[in-house]
């Protein structure tokens, strides 16, 4: 089985924050990587495409209303964008989500986990209806329960 990981841009912003864009994916190889890049563009106004707020820019959950744009800090793509990612890793953190809603231990986090899932259930719904982006699958095995947090 091959190893894949994720390829990102760093990107700053003019208010000083940064964001770290997926691009595409390395496949490790015999001699190296083989990488493979997601439909790029660029920008000819020099304004950003998506004029998000910084809050949810930088926002890793819930809480206040923001909006998530990255996973969360654990598993394969942990604080990796949401946007665009792979339809593998939107099943598997979607998934999380679920196993925690119906934890009723977990009620404390539930309020951010439902935040979480509607962010990832609406880019599974933005990949299937065609509206850009990455690829809905990038050929990457589903992370196993071990990259699960509880």
């Amino acid at each position: 089985m091959s190893e894949n990981y994720p390829v990102t841009v760093e990107v700053r912003r003019p208010d000083g924050s940064v964001e770290h864009v997926r691009v595409g994916t390395a496949t490790k190889a015999a001699a190296g990587f083989q990488v493979s890049f997601f439909p790029m563009s660029i920008s000819t106004s020099g304004e950003p495409v998506s004029a998000a707020p910084r809050a949810a820019r930088s926002s890793g959950g819930g809480g206040g209303g923001d909006e998530p744009t990255v996973f969360p800090p654990y598993g394969r793509a942990k604080g990796m964008p949401i946007r665009g990612a792979s339809t593998n890793d939107l099943e598997f953190y979607a998934n999380g989500s679920r196993r925690s809603l119906a934890d009723p231990s977990k009620s404390r986090w539930h309020d951010k986990e439902r935040v979480m899932l509607a962010a990832i259930e609406a880019e599974l719904a933005r990949q299937r209806d065609g509206d850009g982006g990455a690829p809905s699958d990038d050929g990457i095995p589903p992370p196993g329960d071990e990259d699960a947090p509880f």
